[in-house]
């Protein structure tokens, strides 16, 4: 898993939590990188899995809401950071419905071994959108808070439904419908 989204985890932990926080979850995790990362460094997706339910732990949050307002803060760095790969959009169907074959294509030119989740479009119309999210880490929840940033980006709501296609979510079908 790529270093700046350790960094940029960790960012978000002490702005809402504290550096002590950051420090606890940290040591409570035993890493094998002891938690120093750069953002273009690959680390082992484990050290995110262990970090997140310390975090859990401490704060009672789930992960799932804990991945869902981390997408949430990860959105505005990617919008920051690479304002093009948005900005090309004028919609956010569109650009959903081109995370595939656009914007992870762009992702691979920045971080040639980033191991990126795959997102099937299955249906798409101007309002709608049906995608299968795979991944082997089974972090929809982070695509789904990204998928409620775009919409929120674009002052437009929506309703997404998901839907578990394999019970660990290495599989899961998001339904989108514009409001």
């Amino acid at each position: 898993m790529k270093g700046i989204v350790f960094t940029e985890f960790l960012e978000l932990v002490e702005n809402k939590f504290g550096l002590a926080v950051v420090d606890k979850i940290i040591e409570q995790s035993s890493l094998k990188s002891g938690g120093i990362y750069t953002a273009v460094g690959t680390y082992d997706f484990s050290e995110m899995l262990s970090l997140l339910k310390h975090l859990s732990d401490h704060t009672k949050i789930s992960i799932d809401d804990l991945l869902l307002t981390y997408a949430e803060h990860f959105f505005k760095v990617l919008a920051d950071s690479y304002p093009g790969l948005i900005d090309k959009y004028e919609d956010p169907i569109e650009l959903l419905a081109s995370i595939e074959n656009h914007i992870h294509v762009e992702v691979q030119k920045i971080y040639p071994d980033a191991e990126l989740p795959t997102f099937e479009v299955l249906e798409k119309t101007s309002n709608t959108l049906i995608m299968i999210y795979k991944s082997s880490r089974a972090m929809y929840n982070f695509g789904l808070g990204l998928m409620n940033k775009t919409f929120e980006h674009y002052d437009c709501t929506a309703t997404i439904l998901v839907e578990k296609l394999k019970e660990d979510g290495t599989e899961v079908k998001f339904s989108i419908s514009k409001n």
